[in-house]
């Protein structure tokens, strides 16, 4: 993908990121997060609300991007049924919501995992 549109999707509303998250999680069947060195994954604390969330993205370049070179974080995909059957249940259990594909001025969809999951069958079962 290059720079430009790459630039132009982060650049985008919340919602318009979620619709392209949707989409491209269906065609590639994986979601991306980061982790670190220990294979721990990252995790944010809202400073508005204190909500703690999951960043999740479509592709690895938009992890990456959103890293900005910090050598500490790399990408990692999670199959979208392991994402449905170990993730889903571990992050509602934690009590983690998703904060699916923050944008370049870090604004970011957030919702329950759950709702993410029905959301990705809703749109499976339409594809």
């Amino acid at each position: 993908m290059s720079d430009e549109r790459l630039t132009g999707v982060l650049e985008s509303s919340g919602e318009e990121r979620y619709d392209y998250f949707l989409s491209r999680v269906l065609e590639e069947r994986e979601i991306w997060i980061l982790v670190n060195s220990d294979n721990r994954f990252l995790s944010i604390v809202s400073e508005d609300d204190g909500v703690k969330h999951l960043p999740v993205w479509p592709s690895s370049e938009f992890a990456v991007e959103y890293a900005g070179g910090s050598s500490d974080l790399s990408p990692k995909s999670i199959s979208l049924p392991d994402f449905f059957k170990k993730w889903v249940p571990g992050l509602t259990k934690d009590g983690l919501q998703v904060g699916v594909f923050p944008g370049l001025d870090k604004s970011v969809w957030i919702t329950e995992a759950n709702e993410l999951k029905k959301d990705l069958q809703d749109e499976l079962s339409s594809f």
